[in-house]
């Protein structure tokens, strides 16, 4: 099985705001980024996003080393949170429904497709991956006529609320 490490970001200008994620793939010397915008989104939205796009451009299954800043994704998997609401038909301990449910849906998924480990960095603290993939995703979320962020956009459709 293929070893990747992956760097990811995300990034919202105003919360929300126009946002982006950024990704850095590397494959032994074969290095790829990916990133991309949209209208109104969220950070945390992008941060999901930049790693499902990570792993969506693997293209047979890997063992792959995620690094993110994001305490909300790496706590999301690492301490079983995003599983325990999948479990409960996408619903917190206190009945709520967790936010981005499309998208931890969609992380879950791809997790079963490949070997993943989860690791916690820093923010801006001179990681240069991260702080190439911050640059990326901060550019993605600066262009002009930047898509819409269907999930977010469209988020109480009977679809979201009542979907599993």
């Amino acid at each position: 099985m293929k070893e990747v490490t992956i760097h990811t970001d995300g990034s919202s200008r105003g919360n929300p705001g126009p946002g982006g994620y950024g990704v850095v793939l590397r494959h032994g010397a074969t290095r790829k980024e990916l990133a991309g915008g949209f209208r109104r989104t969220t950070n945390n939205r992008m941060e999901l996003l930049a790693c499902i796009v990570a792993l969506r451009a693997l293209r047979e299954p890997c063992q792959a080393e995620i690094h993110s800043d994001s305490q909300y994704v790496v706590n999301g998997v690492t301490k079983g949170w995003a599983k325990s609401w999948r479990s409960r038909g996408w619903r917190k301990a206190d009945k709520k429904r967790p936010e981005n449910v499309d998208l931890w849906r969609e992380l879950l998924d791809l997790l079963e497709k490949h070997e993943v480990r989860f690791h916690w960095l820093r923010g801006h603290a001179g990681h240069p991956e991260n702080e190439r993939c911050d640059q990326l995703a901060t550019r993605a979320a600066d262009q002009p006529d930047l898509p819409p962020d269907q999930g977010y956009e469209t988020a109480g459709s009977a679809a979201e609320l009542f979907g599993d």
